[in-house]
C-alpha cells in the first residue's frame, strides 16, 4: 500500500473511532443537570401551549408563536452545548433561564 494510501485510511478509522466517542458524550450530556434544568422547562412550556390551545384559552397563532420562541431557545441551548462539550455554563442556563422566563410570562396572560 502506498504510503498516502496508508495515511488516508488511517484518516478515515481515526476520525470513524472520533466521531462515535463525540456522538456517545453528547448523547450522555444531555443528562447533565443544567441542560435537563433547561430541557425539562421547555417541555412544560410546551405542555403548558398545547393545553391552553386545546382549552381555546390560547388561539393557534398564539400558540405557533410561542413554540417558535421554545424552538429558539432550544436551539440555543443546543449551540451552547456542542460549543463546551456537551454542557451549558451556569451563565448560558442564566441567559436560557430568563429567555424562558419571558416566554412563561407570555403564557401566563392567555
Amino acid at each position: 500500500m502506498k504510503p498516502t494510501k496508508f495515511l488516508v485510511a488511517a484518516s478515515i478509522v481515526a476520525l470513524g473511532f472520533l466521531s462515535t466517542s463525540v456522538f456517545a458524550n453528547s448523547r450522555f450530556d444531555k443528562n447533565h443537570p443544567r441542560r435537563a434544568e433547561v430541557n425539562g422547562r421547555l417541555r412544560n412550556e410546551n405542555a403548558r401551549v398545547d393545553h391552553k390551545v386545546a382549552d381555546g384559552k390560547m388561539s393557534r397563532a398564539e400558540g405557533a408563536k410561542i413554540h417558535h420562541q421554545d424552538h429558539a431557545i432550544r436551539r440555543e441551548e443546543r449551540r451552547d452545548a456542542a460549543a463546551h462539550g456537551g454542557h451549558i455554563t451556569k451563565g448560558e442556563q442564566r441567559h436560557i433561564n430568563h429567555q424562558e422566563n419571558r416566554v412563561s410570562r407570555e403564557i401566563n396572560r392567555h
